[in-house]
């Protein structure tokens, strides 16, 4: 039996969805489907969620393991570079490698590492994103780079275009292709053919970004950068 919490809606479908973060199993059903029914559902897609939930446990004890040193390779703008230790107290990304001070614990250098990441992303993406909106001829209200987990970008109705620091341990193809993607939103909301015509006209090759972007989401989500 598949132990899952369900959560009842107006919905006209049932869902399964197994989270990443914890191997949680949720099925969201339609408020008048029987209880039966949905056991049945759930029974006829047992082999689906038992390979999801083996790849995702075992993401999550990769996760559970990582740890960051000294001599630790980490992704930036898709290259690895190492994490060095250097004299005074100041931490800071040479072009080489993750310079820091020297004595710190693991979960030290992780939180510097991540303020370093912080710091490039600031500055790199902002500058990426106003770039592409130019080319795409529009004009965000502001560009805020966050902490999201579960998404990369967003778009507000307003024009804000969010972007998660961790974008910046990509390579430039799949930050550019997450940057036009929440800049395409400026245009057309929701992700209607349409709208995916707007994309292709910017970047012919997205669908190729979008497999890279799958792959650095495999590593980081085995990663735990929190």
């Amino acid at each position: 039996m598949i132990n899952y919490t369900l959560m009842r809606s107006k919905r006209k479908t049932i869902q399964i969805c197994v989270r990443d973060r914890d191997g949680s199993v949720e099925v969201r059903a339609p408020s008048q489907v029987p209880r039966q029914a949905i056991e049945r559902y759930v029974a006829g897609k047992e082999a689906w969620i038992t390979r999801n939930l083996e790849k995702i446990n075992a993401r999550i004890a990769r996760r559970n393991c990582f740890t960051l040193n000294y001599g630790s390779l980490i992704l930036f703008r898709g290259k690895e570079y190492p994490i060095t230790e250097t004299k005074g107290d100041s931490a800071c990304f040479d072009g080489n490698s993750f310079c820091l001070p020297p004595n710190l614990t693991p979960e030290q250098i992780k939180k510097t590492c991540v303020g370093i990441y912080r710091d490039l992303a600031g500055s790199i993406l902002t500058e990426r994103t106003l770039e592409l909106a130019e080319h795409m001829s529009v004009e965000p209200t502001a560009i805020k780079i966050n902490n999201a987990k579960s998404r990369w970008g967003s778009c507000t109705s307003i024009g804000t275009i969010n972007i998660a620091w961790r974008l910046i341990m990509a390579e430039d193809d799949v930050i550019d292709y997450i940057i036009v993607h929440e800049l395409a939103h400026m245009y057309k909301m929701g992700h209607s053919e349409e709208y995916w015509d707007l994309v292709g006209c910017v970047l012919h090759d997205y669908e190729e970004r979008i497999i890279k972007l799958r792959e650095l989401q495999e590593r980081i989500l085995g990663e735990d950068w929190d």
